[in-house]
């Protein structure tokens, strides 16, 4: 098939551009390169260099290129920006999502997966958390992230349009044979974060909360790895060209790990002792994000065959360790 992807040139995008092409289809990519790399893109694969926001720029791509489908993940996400500086989250992730849809309906294209996130649910009432948990997000990012979820619902009965939504948790790891992993200008990532430090690129991580209730302290979270993550997409993809109708699923591994556990795991894979320092908990975090994936499992085959602590942290040392 003829692909777009947006954010094609930044961590997650560019992982599924290789996916994708991996696959046999073909790709082109939109980013502004805001976030993103050019040294990302592979040879043979065109980067359009704009911004979702230009309507009659990219729908002029999609029709050039014959797109049949979008992936979608050009967007802001840092949740503490999405707080100090509302607008510009709702301009350049719902409203510019507009734009794109605008260009993606009147260029002809009908298959949407768009990159969503566990912001959606705010502050779990249970967990695993699955697809029918509430969704109240208590920041501007996750608000967002669920605007767009529910144009995409509105978008398919009026006008075909399909779409597949996936939420998922702590994106992680690298494709280390493809020398791709994550390069955030401002890192907030928890596992790049105790790996920069290790290596002495930057001082001491600080550790938030040591008193939650959970069974070392720490805050657990569902960590997956990104070519789990791309895989994921390319189902969703093959879910949609089977007739599927729009909807949404969770991705991640059903367990997690504790704060400790993954500085514990970056000391096994490195050999080398974490600076860390430990600080009070922050607003807002809540002690356990883990994610239910049995739905992405019974309706899209999907499973995360690289998602173990160590093997995720194994692939983000190799990346980081080689730059």
């Amino acid at each position: 098939m003829n692909v777009v992807v947006t954010g094609g040139a930044g961590y997650i995008g560019s992982h599924m551009v290789r996916e994708l092409l991996r696959a046999g289809h073909r790709v082109a990519i939109v980013d502004d390169l805001s976030t993103g790399h050019d040294d990302t893109v592979p040879d043979g694969v065109k980067l359009h260099r704009l911004n979702i926001h230009q309507y009659e720029e990219v729908r002029d791509v999609l029709r050039d290129h014959g797109a049949e489908a979008i992936f979608h993940f050009a967007s802001r996400i840092q949740v503490g920006e999405s707080v100090a500086a509302p607008r510009i989250y709702y301009r350049d992730n719902v409203i510019a999502t507009l734009r794109l849809l605008d260009a993606a309906l009147d260029a002809g294209v009908s298959r949407f997966v768009f990159s969503s996130s566990a912001a959606v649910y705010g502050n779990p009432e249970r967990t695993p958390l699955d697809e029918d948990h509430p969704t109240r997000p208590v920041n501007p990012y996750g608000d967002t992230k669920l605007a767009v979820e529910r144009i995409l619902s509105a978008y398919e009965a009026p006008y075909g349009f399909k779409s597949v939504s996936l939420r998922y948790f702590n994106a992680a790891g690298a494709d280390v044979a493809d020398g791709l992993g994550e390069r955030h200008d401002t890192e907030t990532h928890l596992i790049p974060l105790l790996i920069q430090a290790t290596l002495g690129q930057r001082g001491p991580v600080t550790l938030f909360g040591t008193d939650y209730p959970t069974p070392d302290g720490t805050c657990v979270r569902d960590y997956i790895h990104v070519r789990d993550l791309a895989t994921a997409h390319l189902l969703a993809l093959d879910y949609l060209n089977r007739g599927g109708e729009t909807t949404r699923f969770n991705l991640g591994t059903g367990s997690g790990n504790s704060v400790r556990e993954v500085v514990a795991a970056v000391e096994r894979v490195s050999g080398k002792k974490v600076p860390t320092t430990f600080g009070p908990r922050r607003a807002g975090d809540p002690a356990v994000l883990v994610a239910s994936a049995a739905r992405a499992k019974s309706v899209l085959g999907w499973a995360p065959e690289r998602s173990s602590i160590d093997g995720i942290i194994q692939d983000a040392w190799k990346f980081h360790a080689s730059r």
